[in-house]
Formats: structure tokens, C-alpha cells, sequence
């Protein structure tokens, strides 16, 4: 079922409600002359509540509403936030360097605003030995403690033990600090390539003058090298 307003024609009751094109309300009306008001002025009629007894309608530019709610319902999808939970596994025995690594990805995780749920895995005799996994876990937890805490406590699950870290920082509030970030980067670079356009035309400027003088000196070689008396000589041979 189509989810639209009926406009004009489409409302098909004896009596409306009507709303003028400012919001002021008109009251009471037959169809037919809100029809007629809303065509004077080159407006749709929209019923904006269909519910009502009699069914509220409006007199506006059907098109242009289309578009800014459109507008708006764009900006709201692009402004939600969804958090996500991701997911990193460790090994009981893992070596420092992959643990550096492991816990760069869930620093970046949780500074995104997500949750992250750490899974460490078991194998054979490790199985008999679960204060290991407890004790790498808690080390994790203290190290991004200034980003997020722990959401579920470690737990054993077969193999596995699982714990979720949660973040302080609210999705939201991480999408408009990335946001804000990204502009500031923006900005730099255009600041940027305006200093470096300024600074070629300095140098032109430089390589400019530096080259005039290069001529008058040159001029000024030649001008010494001939005798004084050297235009008048040849004057009076010829």
C-alpha cells in the first residue's frame, strides 16, 4: 500500500479541515472550495491527517515538500548511528608483537564508537589452563581502558572465553569527531597549496629579477670592453 498523502482529486470526502499555506487555520470547508482556494494560489491540496474526523488537509507545494523531506530523511539516515560489534581473536600464548598489533585494531574499533568482543581461543592442553586467557584479557582491558570497559565480564564458552569491551564514546559523538577531523584536514590542504602557490610566485618574481640583472651586467662587460674613441674612428673613415 502506497504510504503517500492523497492530494487534490485523491481526497475523497465531503468536508476537510483546511490549513492555509502560512499554517493559519481556516476551519471547516467543503472539498470542493479547498480545491478552489488551493488552485487560486497554484498549490496542491495535501491531507496531512487522514485519521481525523474531518481529515485535516493543507494547501502547499506538494513538489517542493516531496524534496525537503527527502532532504531531511537523507540527513537523518546519514546522522544514525548503529553500533557495531566487532569481533578479535587472540591465542592464550600470543606473541607481543601480534598482541600490539590485535590491540591497535581494537583501540581503532572502540574509538569508532563500537563494541568489540574479544574471543580467545583454546587448543589441547590450553584447555586445562583458562587463567591464562583471564590474564590476557584483563591485560587488554587496562591498556584501552581509556577508551572503553569491559561490557561482559570474560566467560568460558567451550573452547573459548569471550569478554566485550564496550566504548565510553558514544557512536554518534565519534562520527562527528571523524567528521569534524576530515574538514580539518580539508582545510589544511587548501591552506596548504595556498602557500605553496604564493611561494612559486616569490621565486618567479626572484628568478625575474635576478635575470634583468644578469643583463645589465652583461651590458655593462661590453660597454667596457670598447675603446672610447672606437664609434668616432669609425665615423671619420667612413
Amino acid at each position: 500500500m502506497s504510504t503517500e498523502p492523497r492530494i487534490n482529486d485523491r481526497i475523497r470526502v465531503p468536508e476537510v479541515r483546511l490549513v492555509g499555506p502560512n499554517g493559519e487555520q481556516v476551519g471547516i470547508v467543503s472539498i470542493q472550495d479547498a480545491l478552489r482556494l488551493a488552485q487560486e494560489q497554484d498549490l496542491d491540496l495535501v491531507e496531512v491527517a487522514a485519521t481525523a474526523r474531518p481529515p485535516v488537509v493543507k494547501v502547499m507545494d506538494y513538489g517542493k515538500y516531496k524534496y525537503e523531506s527527502a532532504l531531511k530523511a537523507r540527513e537523518a539516515r546519514k546522522n544514525q548511528a548503529h553500533t557495531v560489534i566487532k569481533e578479535m581473536k587472540l591465542r592464550p600464548k600470543i606473541d607481543p608483537h601480534d598482541y600490539e598489533t590485535k590491540k591497535g585494531h581494537v583501540v581503532r574499533f572502540l574509538k569508532a564508537g563500537d563494541k568489540v568482543k574479544i574471543t580467545i581461543m583454546f587448543r589441547g592442553r590450553e584447555q586445562s589452563r583458562p587463567e591464562l586467557g583471564r590474564r590476557l584479557l584483563s591485560k587488554l582491558a587496562e591498556d584501552v581502558a581509556e577508551l572503553g570497559f569491559v561490557e561482559f565480564a570474560p566467560k568460558q564458552d567451550g573452547r573459548n572465553m569471550i569478554m566485550v569491551l564496550g566504548p565510553h564514546k558514544k557512536k554518534t559523538e565519534a562520527m562527528a569527531e571523524a567528521r569534524a577531523a576530515k574538514e580539518e584536514r580539508k582545510a589544511g590542504l587548501s591552506g596548504r597549496d595556498t602557500e605553496h602557490a604564493e611561494s612559486a610566485e616569490l621565486v618567479e618574481g626572484a628568478e625575474a629579477a635576478d635575470a634583468v640583472e644578469v643583463v645589465e651586467q652583461a651590458e655593462a662587460v661590453v660597454a667596457a670592453a670598447v675603446p672610447a674613441g672606437a664609434d668616432q674612428a669609425t665615423e671619420e673613415q667612413s
